[in-house]
């Protein structure tokens, strides 16, 4: 087993995840970018030098997960920090259609379950399925961290405010898969409460990604600000929170 902190981002090839990934090695960690094209991974991973390694996962995928988990115990040993990015908003929106736009196709009376089953598979049970597959790995570190990576655009609280900017585009598939993810980051914390391995939910802020076609207002490099700081988290940090870089947010 190596001295060397290892860390796993998922979808660390691009946008907030590969800004995550670069910004970990920085702080001494051996990263491993996860990836579901692994020459995409290998290309990113390049960019950033011989501490970050390029790891194929699929987070749809079980035998993917596996064969990720197994490769991580062969040469690590052990996880310190699981970064849970990776995350799609939709499989039907045209590059010209804007949010607004495409909020009026997937209202709860009109949403095709086809396009929630496939946004959900990644950004919620592909998330519970890695964890569940990184746990003992992480179990192994001293003091592990988990990050999942949501959006402020989940928050029940903020959507029930009439004035809440986001409020009419909240639906069933991208907003609420952030909701329930919100609710697994909690149901983990709470499992893991006594082992000192800390679990958090994060929110980058709109950032300029493939996610929503670069409309963001926000830099990778900012958007990867708090995943990163409950990343670091010592000893007396929180756990079972959501929180952007000025603070805690309402579940």
């Amino acid at each position: 087993m190596q001295n060397k902190r290892v860390a796993l981002v998922t979808g660390a090839n691009q946008g907030i995840g590969l800004q995550i990934a670069k910004d970990l090695v920085t702080h001494g960690f051996t990263v491993l970018f996860g990836s579901r094209n692994l020459q995409r991974g290998e290309a990113a991973a390049k960019q950033v030098g011989p501490d970050a390694r390029a790891l194929q996962l699929d987070v749809t995928d079980q035998a993917s997960i596996a064969a990720a988990a197994q490769r991580i115990r062969k040469e690590f040993g052990r996880l310190d920090v699981l970064v849970n990015n990776a995350a799609i908003s939709n499989t039907s929106k045209q590059p010209d259609m804007s949010v607004q736009e495409y909020a009026k196709l997937t209202r709860p009376s009109n949403v095709s379950l086809d396009e929630v089953h496939a946004i959900w598979d990644t950004n919620v049970f592909g998330v519970l399925a890695v964890t569940q597959a990184m746990l003992p790995l992480l179990r192994e570190a001293p003091a592990a961290r988990i990050v999942n990576v949501s959006s402020g655009v989940g928050s029940l609280t903020r959507n029930s405010d009439p004035a809440y900017a986001y409020r009419s585009i909240f639906g069933p598939g991208y907003a609420a898969s952030k909701t329930a993810l919100n609710a697994m980051t909690l149901a983990m914390a709470i499992e893991l409460e006594s082992t000192g391995i800390k679990v958090n939910a994060a929110c980058p802020g709109y950032t300029k990604t493939n996610l929503n076609n670069y409309t963001g207002t926000r830099t990778v490099g900012e958007g990867a600000r708090e995943p990163v700081r409950l990343a670091l988290l010592g000893p007396d940090g929180p756990t079972g929170t959501f929180s952007n870089e000025d603070g805690p947010l309402p579940w």
